[in-house]
């Protein structure tokens, strides 16, 4: 791991606005707290006497329990707002919600929200530092990292000293996926080849242009001699048209089987952000393959991403 320190921002909104350097210090600094959370306590007092917000507009299982035992961990005190029981549903706005909020003065919000853009109008708007848990079909910039660091994890596994010259192929929903976005845009940071694999009515438009990657719409082409295959879920919540004639063809054609799998590279590792749709876009066999699936992985490293971030952001020098 390439040691850094820099890191000068107030807000985490995107990969977008993240420099190679400053990825590597949030690698670096989670790379540490992976070591706490190994331990038999697990709690440190880094950010004792700090305030974290949850506040979630959409479901999240791992993304919002993450931010929470990150918050706890290092002894903030951490409140989980219930959109769905709050003054949102009787007709409250984000900046009039966010407003009250920042009258108990925390020193950290992190946002999901189903608008794009919503949490850069809160950082231009609110004092506290604000972390962009998701926004519409825009960016996941913490998802982003964890996966970044789990590819770090394997590299010299996978014969590589450095991101420089991995291919990556992202597969599945691009066309609705905030993961697949800041994905790309951070693996293009760190010198990584990205291809997105995908049908055509999942793709977003001029996507060469967009974001430098290779398009592949042939699974088999799109995955053959890969380093790493990036699932992605059927984001059919979000679907308003017909996309696809149905679940079952788009497994015939898109889904993850060993025998796919078997075109990537030799040590090709396996991830998929969750939540999985078992025999859709992944294969049980594949999803919990010991040797080439790194998920839980994944899981695991969310947890000292998240811890990372809320360091930084909460102005502890590292």
């Amino acid at each position: 791991m390439i040691k850094s320190q820099i890191w000068n921002r107030k807000h985490l909104l995107g990969m977008a606005d993240l420099s190679r350097e400053e990825i590597i210090s949030i690698l670096d600094t989670a790379a540490s707290f992976r070591e706490v959370n190994r331990r038999d306590i697990k709690k440190v007092p880094t950010l004792r006497g700090k305030t974290v917000i949850n506040l979630f507009y959409e479901n999240s299982t791992r993304t919002r329990t993450s931010f929470e035992l990150a918050g706890k961990r290092m002894s903030a005190d951490v409140i989980n707002m219930s959109v769905a029981s709050s003054s949102v549903k009787k007709g409250e706005t984000l900046i009039d919600t966010l407003a009250n909020l920042e009258a108990m003065n925390p020193d950290v919000v992190v946002v999901r929200h189903s608008e794009s853009g919503a949490q850069e109008f809160l950082a231009k708007n609110l004092d506290a530092a604000i972390i962009n848990a998701g926004d519409g079909s825009h960016e996941h910039p913490t998802q982003a990292l964890l996966d970044l660091l789990t590819i770090d994890n394997h590299l010299a596994l996978m014969g590589w000293e450095s991101f420089e010259g991995l291919t990556v192929a992202i597969c599945g929903d691009v066309l609705h996926s905030r993961v697949a976005r800041s994905n790309a845009i951070g693996l293009a940071t760190m010198g990584a080849n990205i291809r997105f694999v995908g049908p055509p009515t999942l793709m977003p438009s001029q996507v060469e242009e967009a974001f430098g990657v290779r398009v592949f719409h042939n699974m088999e082409e799109g995955v053959r001699g890969a380093d790493v295959v990036m699932m992605l879920r059927l984001q059919q919540e979000r679907m308003t048209g017909a996309f696809l004639p149905s679940v079952r063809e788009y497994y015939e054609f898109w889904g993850l089987n060993h025998e796919r799998l078997a075109l990537a590279a030799p040590k090709a590792i396996v991830m998929h952000p969750g939540p999985m749709n078992r025999g859709v876009e992944i294969t049980s066999k594949v999803a919990d393959d010991p040797n080439q699936s790194v998920i839980l992985e994944q899981v695991a490293n969310g947890l000292a991403i998240r811890m990372a971030v809320l360091y930084r952001l909460c102005g502890v020098e590292g």
